[in-house]
């Protein structure tokens, strides 16, 4: 029977409560949750006196498997572990071999090897040993639609509230890159006058610099809503501002809002609740902009968007587009999708 795979938060439960396992192979596109794990480990498991002595830290690039198995063999000095950490290992040649090591791995060494950017072969022997000794741990990607329920629990965490509209500008403004987002919300909590607990677009717009009143979020606001006037004044604005709204940014936001919506034309409950479980939204009120706009487009013209946002995409890469800006593209798409 296969094992049920561990999240980030059940690693971590079980470090706190110091239940210790002989190998964590973290591995995966999301750097973020790699760090947070390893991290954890190299700041909590040792004392600062036994770090001096027990904490190692090699680089993938640096070091061959033969390396990394002779430090973890290594018995800990005055103190109940040591721990061994691979950065990089993405890096080590023949990681293979690490297997002979984990069928008798030594109880006092905890050995974090970070494997970003990609997986371990699972059907190979090393895969099968970490499982059977430690922790094997895939960091996926997190969706863009999961950003507005990752960034509203982080905050959460900190004991800051984040107004929904706040929210979504900073999720289509910085995207799913997870390191970048907590520290664009570490800025943001640490800029919050006295005494505050809730951040507001005022407060986006201030400290990451993004517009509260044009931006992505609020082109897609005036999309649902069919103003076409507000659409026009924010492609206008975009066009003035190009560095901080590139074109292939609003249409990429334009393309998973849409797709999202033609997926929510087959979901079963048309509750906010039901379209929510269907799109893999954390929190329902993000349900809201699809029943409003399922409200002003059909499934026929939503087909028919995604199409011509597609269209859009290739002519901003030059396809078939001589001597249209990214303006006119935007123009033209605005067009099309509110007649």
């Amino acid at each position: 029977m296969a094992k049920q795979e561990l999240t980030c938060d059940d690693i971590l439960k079980e470090l706190r409560a110091k239940q210790y396992r002989p190998i964590y192979y973290l591995m995966g596109e999301e750097s973020y949750y790699i760090d947070l794990i390893a991290d954890y480990i190299t700041d909590n498991v040792l004392s600062e006196t036994e770090k001096e002595f027990n904490l190692t830290v090699v680089y993938g690039a640096d070091v061959d498997v033969a390396t990394i198995i002779n430090a973890a063999k290594r018995y800990p000095m005055m103190s109940e572990h040591q721990v061994v950490v691979v950065k990089e290992a993405q890096a080590v040649r023949n990681m293979e071999e690490l297997s002979y090591y984990l069928q008798k791995p030594l109880l006092s060494t905890i050995l974090v090897v970070c494997h970003k950017h990609g997986t371990l072969d699972r059907r190979k022997k090393l895969a099968a040993e970490v499982e059977k000794t430690g922790v094997l741990f895939e960091s996926k990607k997190i969706k863009d639609a999961q950003l507005p329920g990752f960034i509203a629990s982080y905050m959460k965490r900190k004991g800051v509230d984040m107004e929904p509209k706040a929210t979504s500008m900073l999720a289509d403004f910085v995207g799913s890159d997870l390191s970048r987002l907590t520290g664009e919300l570490e800025k943001l909590i640490i800029t919050l006058p006295a005494g505050q607990k809730r951040v507001t677009p005022e407060q986006i717009e201030k400290n990451i610099g993004i517009s509260k009143d044009y931006n992505n979020f609020e082109l897609r606001s005036a999309l649902v809503e069919k103003d076409i006037l507000k659409a026009n004044k924010i492609i206008k604005y975009f066009e003035e501002n190009p560095k901080t709204n590139p074109i292939q940014m609003t249409l990429s936001l334009l393309f998973g809002f849409y797709s999202n919506l033609m997926l929510a034309y087959y979901a079963p409950d048309k509750s906010e609740q039901g379209i929510a479980n269907m799109l893999g939204l954390r929190t329902p009120w993000q349900a809201r902009d699809y029943m409003a706009a399922m409200r002003k487009y059909s499934g026929v013209k939503t087909m028919q968007i995604v199409g011509e946002i597609r269209y859009a995409d290739a002519k901003s890469k030059g396809v078939q587009n001589s001597s249209m800006t990214d303006g006119d593209i935007l123009r033209e798409l605005v067009f099309k999708i509110l007649h």
